[in-house]
């Protein structure tokens, strides 16, 4: 253990490192750059792509990104120099990264659809080597995994009781960990220089965060509401459907009929509304934060983007206990409606 005045010199130090750091990519980002009128900065221009871009087979890759010309964009020869001229300047002005939408029925495997499979990949190794050897004196990544297990069950536990919590764990704790993982891999320094080229510029990531494709919020969502409306109808059969269709009071001609069938449509429709929250709330926020680290990155690099980073990482965290948690919320309601 170092001493004091050593602990003190070396704290010393990586502060006036850090400060070194950070005073370099003020400078050499683009901010400094063009203050100091030295040209665009260091770190080549992003270019942000909302749709997921078409990684493999390799043919649509390149026919997305312009790299070779479609069949149906291939220009005949009797065409004149000014529509030639006319179609260069229009491409100039939206820009250098040319991308052809894909086919409805094309199927391609997406930067986004590999990172959720690299995520997948990931999370069951890391539960599969957790629990390889079993001992009843655990070691440090045993007892790592078995305090998350536990820490996810005690949670669906005390939201909707300890039987129904284990009937509900399997799935919670997957979109628990699917989200944080999908989250925090993105964040890994390879995400942002893996990827295909033109012109010496990357044009198509090789994996980008499944959370920025909607995509998956959507399918999550939905994975989120038919299990809530499965246990629903399970729990109290056909029903469970009465607070949706609420036409009792208005077939034996009372006032307070309408009431009740204009509450139970929106109870019919706020069901569906979950979905579209729970959707758009995922993608915003990890849309949002990949956007944001890479224009730190560009503006100010070096230190200033490790900072958004430990943002980023608080908020792959929050993103899924939310999740997780407003599906345990909506279930425990499913599971315990009574009519009134």
């Amino acid at each position: 253990m170092p001493s004091g005045s050593a602990a003190r010199n070396l704290f010393v130090l990586a502060g006036l490192g850090l400060l070194a750091l950070l005073l370099a990519g003020a400078v050499m980002g683009v901010i400094g750059q063009k203050i100091l009128g030295l040209g665009d900065g260091y770190v080549p221009r992003p270019e942000i792509h909302l749709p997921p871009q078409p990684v493999f087979p390799a043919s649509v890759r390149d026919r997305h990104l312009g790299l070779t010309p479609a069949k149906d964009h291939v220009e005949e020869p009797q065409k004149d120099a000014d529509h030639k001229e006319g179609t260069a300047a229009k491409e100039a002005q939206e820009g250098e990264a040319h991308s052809t939408p894909l086919p409805i029925m094309q199927f391609a495997v997406t930067n986004t659809l590999l990172s959720a499979w690299f995520a997948t990949v990931m999370l069951v190794l890391f539960f599969v080597l957790g629990s390889r050897k079993k001992s009843l004196v655990p070691g440090r990544f045993q007892s790592l995994v078995e305090t998350l297990i536990e820490a996810a069950l005690n949670f669906c536990g005390s939201v909707l009781g300890p039987e129904m919590g284990r009937k509900a764990f399997p799935v919670v704790a997957t979109i628990f960990f699917f989200v944080l993982f999908n989250a925090w891999l993105a964040l890994l320094p390879f995400y942002q220089f893996l990827g295909f080229t033109k012109d010496g510029e990357i044009k198509a990531h090789l994996l980008r965060s499944a959370g920025t494709d909607l995509n998956f919020p959507l399918a999550l969502a939905l994975i989120s509401f038919v299990f809530v409306e499965y246990w629903g109808i399970r729990s109290h059969g056909l029903g469970y459907f009465k607070k949706f269709i609420a036409i009792g009071g208005l077939l034996r001609l009372r006032p307070a009929g309408i009431i009740d069938a204009f509450v139970g449509f929106l109870e019919l429709i706020s069901e569906f509304v979950r979905i579209v929250s729970f959707t758009f709330r995922l993608f915003g926020n990890m849309t949002a934060g990949e956007i944001l680290v890479v224009m730190i990155t560009f503006l100010v690099p070096f230190v200033a983007v490790e900072f958004v980073f430990g943002l980023e990482l608080l908020v792959g965290l929050i993103q899924a206990v939310i999740f997780a948690s407003l599906t345990l919320v909506f279930l425990s309601v499913a599971v315990s409606h009574q009519e009134h």
